[in-house]
């Protein structure tokens, strides 16, 4: 039976694609605060910019294509039971072959009714007002934005909670409750922590392997160690 690695990523592996990181220095994403683009209260106050908003992100995903990290944690699902967890709302880990993804935040590629958030539909094109349900709702983008709750939570620890191996690559563990995650592996699991810029992980009972690198070069060498462990 082959070992469960369960990933978590976030923005730095889809910003090697060309995607800017959630947030910049400034604080602002893509030149907007995100308080005005990723909040309900933002989503009331101006519809209209945070549909452009949503749009442009939309358009700008259809011109990038899945890296090398991406890539690589594809083809380990051929020697390891891969599930992906990601902070990202970009389709690239689907699209690099990935068949276990689940979003944390939503997805940029599908959207939901105002008045109920399971009626989900699959979007490619610009989102618009007067874009309705089945029941005349207005649709909005199918993102999880600040404040709100996270649906996917449970199934995320249930996933993490029977990891055999457990991988944080690309996310600053700054945004919660994602951040969280990691205190769900068991104790035994090993870790892999992936990160240019890593910060130290308050209290980690796991044996931590910090990779300093961007994701592309982390996730090969995170290949070459999981490869070495199962003697591969």
């Amino acid at each position: 039976m082959k070992k469960k690695l369960v990933v978590l990523t976030g923005a730095g592996i889809s910003a090697e694609s060309g995607i800017k990181t959630f947030r910049d220095s400034d604080g602002l994403w893509e030149g907007h605060d995100v308080m005005e683009v990723a909040t309900p209260e933002g989503w009331n106050k101006n519809q209209e910019l945070v549909l452009d908003f949503y749009n442009k992100r939309r358009q700008q995903l259809k011109q990038v294509q899945p890296n090398l990290g991406h890539q690589i944690l594809a083809e380990l699902e051929k020697d390891f039971d891969v599930y992906i967890i990601t902070q990202n709302v970009d389709d690239l880990h689907e699209r690099a072959g990935n068949t276990k993804v689940l979003h944390l935040h939503g997805e940029l590629l599908k959207v939901r009714s105002v008045r109920n958030r399971n009626l989900i539909l699959d979007w490619t094109e610009d989102l618009l007002t007067g874009d309705l349900d089945e029941n005349g709702h207005q649709l909005r983008p199918h993102i999880v934005w600040f404040g709100e709750e996270v649906p996917a939570l449970e199934e995320a620890i249930d996933i993490t909670e029977t990891a055999d191996y457990f991988a944080v690559i690309g996310t600053s563990l700054q945004v919660y409750p994602a951040a969280g995650l990691i205190s769900y592996a068991p104790a035994t699991t090993p870790v892999f922590y992936i990160d240019p810029k890593p910060i130290s992980i308050p209290n980690i009972r796991n044996k931590v392997e910090v990779i300093t690198k961007t994701a592309t070069g982390g996730v090969a060498e995170m290949k070459i160690k999981l490869f070495e462990l199962e003697n591969l």
